[in-house]
């Protein structure tokens, strides 16, 4: 049995997958635990950084290191109205400064890790560019979300099962093709390209989540294909 490690989480599903295999699993986050608080450590995550983990898999906030949003770290003027609490110009500047350094000790802690984060962020040319992209639909998750994982004497994880998108072809019809044809919708005979999507999206690839105060915590949440590839893959390597 080994001690690892889920933090910047609260997402049971990890845990589970982990304990499977018979480990002691904790979760960290300044939030309190969803369903086992005897091994949720609520508090910040520096606390226990140095304890003796086997393996840790960290979710560290991507707010500060993610490209969205880029217009806010320029100084000015914003071409739309400034949500309050949001920082801009060089307080956010030096946020995503403390942030990526905060991400490097991450990846220089004495165990092996996993770290995800998205895909395309400040991280790439500041540190290195991920590892592994991965995304849900890989996993047997009808969802598209490129997802990083930056590795730390851990294995790319192994695809455990393909979920085929819906077709959007230009012309506006929608059609299924074992194959992702681009070019195979039978409406327009392929005059217009299509583009895969999956259930989380729109036709246009926006993610259907609707805005509100948990936006975040729900785009944040691993998901369950990928949390059990975890589980089972790294899991295995500490028996």
């Amino acid at each position: 049995m080994a001690k690892i490690l889920i933090g910047y989480s609260v997402c049971p599903l990890t845990r589970a997958a982990f304990e499977a295999h018979g480990h002691e699993v904790w979760t960290c986050d300044l939030l309190p635990s969803r369903e086992n608080a005897l091994f949720h450590y609520q508090g910040d995550i520096a606390d226990i950084l140095n304890d003796n983990w086997a393996m840790a898999v960290l979710h560290p906030m991507c707010t500060y290191l993610t490209c969205s949003a880029a217009w806010a770290f320029g100084d000015g003027p914003y071409h739309q109205k400034i949500k309050p609490g949001t920082l801009v110009g060089e307080a956010r500047r030096e946020a995503r400064r403390e942030a990526i350094a905060g991400f490097a000790k991450l990846l220089d802690l004495p165990y092996p890790v996993a770290i995800e984060n998205p895909s395309v962020s400040f991280v790439n040319k500041a540190i290195r560019s991920p590892d592994q992209v991965i995304q849900p639909h890989c996993f047997g998750d009808d969802a598209s979300k490129g997802t990083g994982l930056w590795l730390n004497d851990l294995p790319p994880l192994k695809s455990t099962g393909h979920v085929q998108p819906r077709m959007v072809c230009g012309c506006g019809n929608t059609f299924h093709s074992e194959t992702n044809d681009r070019y195979g919708c039978p409406n327009c005979c392929g005059d217009k390209p299509a583009r895969p999507r999956w259930s989380n999206q729109t036709d246009s690839g926006q993610n259907r989540l609707i805005p509100g105060p948990n936006r975040w915590l729900e785009r944040s949440a691993t998901y369950p294909g990928i949390a059990a590839a975890m589980g089972d893959q790294w899991g295995k390597l500490f028996k």
